[in-house]
């Protein structure tokens, strides 16, 4: 179940992102994937449309119904906040940040990375016992 702190939240965070609930378009379709019978049956699958804006998401993650359907709404402001704020939103920070990770290191830092771990292993050879030498 979902708190009414988070669905207080959520509203809000729609209202400011100008997705109002009278504009949504909502359906429920069965999912898709393992889960057989049960599967089959249910119409857990949350399809939410916001016609003004041309956004559209489909959210399976749960087996609730309720919880799909808060999660389409947060995934909806996602990509609202996403159009609107541009560099600033946060999964285009957090793929920035990814990129960032994976980039090549330069020359410079790599001589540097590899003279803090000699010198680290050194560090470590001097708490060896006296008597051994590797």
């Amino acid at each position: 179940m979902i708190s009414s702190e988070k669905k207080a939240s959520l509203n809000e965070r729609m209202i400011k992102s100008g997705i109002l609930e009278d504009d949504l378009v909502e359906k429920f379709v069965r999912g898709t994937g393992s889960g057989g019978q049960k599967m089959n049956k249910t119409s857990s699958c949350v399809f939410l449309q916001h016609p003004p804006s041309g956004l559209e998401t489909k959210v399976q993650r749960d087996r609730s119904r309720e919880m799909n359907r808060y999660l389409a709404r947060k995934e909806l402001c996602d990509k609202q906040d996403e159009i609107t704020l541009g560099k600033k939103s946060a999964k285009q920070q957090e793929r920035e940040k990814i990129r960032r990770k994976k980039r090549r290191q330069s020359r410079r830092q790599r001589t540097k990375t590899v003279a803090l771990k000699r010198n680290h292993g050194a560090k470590k050879s001097l708490r060896r016992p006296p008597g051994r030498s590797d």
